[in-house]
């Protein structure tokens, strides 16, 4: 599809967003203000009603608000999305201010969206029509970001921010409605978001970068690759994600053994991981050299797999078996699949999304599947098995192997939305006014932001250091006065 729209859309590229680009951010966030003004109140935790809520509940003290149970995970999330996400992009040796900058953009305006769509399908008090808000909420608003901002890494350099505007409006409102089909309408148990967040968001981005194909982007070759401090930024995105991961993982499962479980399995599945990727990317070279590449991203690929079936009785060892097999299986990805996505299905995925969310978070899902299918009361217990999966009200009746098909079932309404909706994002993103980079201009911060003067094109300073002997110094003079030449 990407060819067949390439001959439509040809035009003389501009890049000037002198006016696009202000007006959509001003327009939006005065519609994000008088949405907020209409529907966002504060829920019970924040309100100044607190103290009569307690009254009435029994509850002894202020440390049984909410506040107090999800806030640091919340801190941990909100850096990986900021801080993590944003610095593992900055890869690119010409594109670390697009990199960081559109990085904070998207996650600061999806947000805002994220909460109003969010809590119209999910914390909207019928009996006034309000949505009500708590720190709960807002780490579903940052998972909601999340998804777009995995989907970003796959057009990475090779879109205006207008663009990734757009492709946050529809990704964050897919991504509710997906979400809501999954978690509420199937009942799938997803603490990690193997399916909702990193299967929807990596097949989101990929499925736009196959519409926006360009056959031409060799054009750009001299920019894609990386520079030695560039992977070394890129690195402190990966250490980030990397510590913060078992918080991401169970920052909203229920206080108690679950959250302790989910933490648990995601450190040692993010362990697993790093031995088996830096196995494979040392084995795959002919000196057995490292690759930064994969050590950036395979790494995280534990983390992924086993954000599904995180809350459940995985068991140690099934950690590791899973971050075992997805540190393999990611950086064999990054090896022979993404040449072959590109060649073949003609997807250019910047930063590997495939690799690192789609296909881990596919293993996620059929690994949450057949982890619930599997389960018994000899493991969980009677009260545990209800507690964990919630076999409540309507769902009572409902047993661990029905549950495992309808956990498959959410799998397969991830890839569905991811899929489709963002082909029908790529196909409004080619239409020809959004003032993207032309081919030979990708993967350049030079296009959309103000670059301070290189340091290579000041002259040097001649310097003298007391350790230096008459002979090194007569060097350095010599060295100086050709330079300025």
């Amino acid at each position: 599809m990407g060819n067949c729209l390439n001959g439509c859309c040809e035009r003389p590229k501009s890049t000037n967003i002198r006016l696009s680009f202000p007006i959509v951010c001003f327009v939006w966030q005065v519609a994000m203000i008088v949405l907020f003004g209409v529907f966002i109140r504060y829920n019970q935790d924040a309100d100044t009603h607190w103290a009569e809520f307690r009254a009435a509940n029994n509850i002894s003290s202020n440390v049984e608000n909410d506040f107090y149970y999800r806030y640091p995970s919340f801190q941990d999330v909100h850096v990986m999305i900021f801080v993590g996400f944003g610095f593992l992009m900055t890869f690119l040796k010409r594109y670390s201010f697009g990199a960081v900058g559109f990085n904070f953009l998207i996650a600061a305006f999806g947000i805002q969206w994220a909460l109003l769509m969010q809590g119209w399908f999910h914390s909207l008090d019928y009996t006034d029509g309000k949505i009500k808000i708590g720190v709960e909420n807002l780490i579903n608003a940052d998972f909601c970001v999340a998804g777009c901002l995995i989907a970003y890494g796959a057009v990475l350099g090779k879109v205006s921010p207008v663009q990734l505007l757009v492709m946050t409006l529809f990704g964050v409102t897919l991504f509710a409605v997906e979400e809501f089909i999954i978690i509420t309408v199937l009942h799938v148990r997803d603490a990690g978001g193997s399916m909702v967040i990193h299967v929807f968001g990596g097949y989101y981005g990929l499925a736009i970068s196959w519409v926006l194909y360009r056959p031409n982007l060799d054009q750009s070759k001299r920019l894609q690759g990386s520079v030695y401090h560039s992977d070394v930024f890129a690195m402190i995105g990966t250490l980030f994600l990397w510590m913060f991961w078992p918080s991401f993982n169970s920052a909203i499962s229920y206080h108690g053994d679950g959250q302790h479980r989910a933490a648990i399995n995601t450190y040692l599945s993010l362990a697993a991981s790093v031995l088996t990727t830096m196995a494979i990317s040392s084995f795959c070279q002919k000196k057995g050299k490292l690759d930064m590449v994969h050590i950036q991203n395979s790494t995280l690929a534990g983390g992924v797999a086993v954000g599904t079936a995180a809350e459940f009785m995985l068991m140690p060892y099934g950690s590791l078996i899973v971050g075992f097999c997805c540190g393999i299986i990611s950086t064999f990805g990054y090896i022979y699949a993404t040449p072959l996505l590109e060649k073949y299905l003609k997807i250019q995925d910047t930063c590997g999304i495939h690799n690192l969310h789609a296909v881990p978070g596919v293993i996620g899902g059929v690994v949450g599947a057949i982890t619930a299918a599997a389960a018994t009361p000899a493991v969980y217990g009677e009260e545990g098995l209800i507690h964990v999966f919630e076999f409540t009200g309507t769902f009572q009746n409902r047993t661990p192997s029905i549950q495992g098909g309808y956990q498959a079932a959410g799998l397969c309404v991830a890839l569905i939305f991811g899929i489709g909706g963002g082909i029908l994002v790529g196909l409004i993103l080619r239409l020809p006014i959004w003032r993207d980079p032309a081919d030979d201009a990708c993967f350049n911060d030079e296009v959309y932001w103000e670059l301070p003067e290189d340091e290579e094109s000041i002259p040097p300073i001649l310097e003298y250091n007391n350790h230096m002997t008459h002979k090194q110094q007569e060097v350095s003079e010599s060295n100086f006065s050709v330079e300025q030449i």
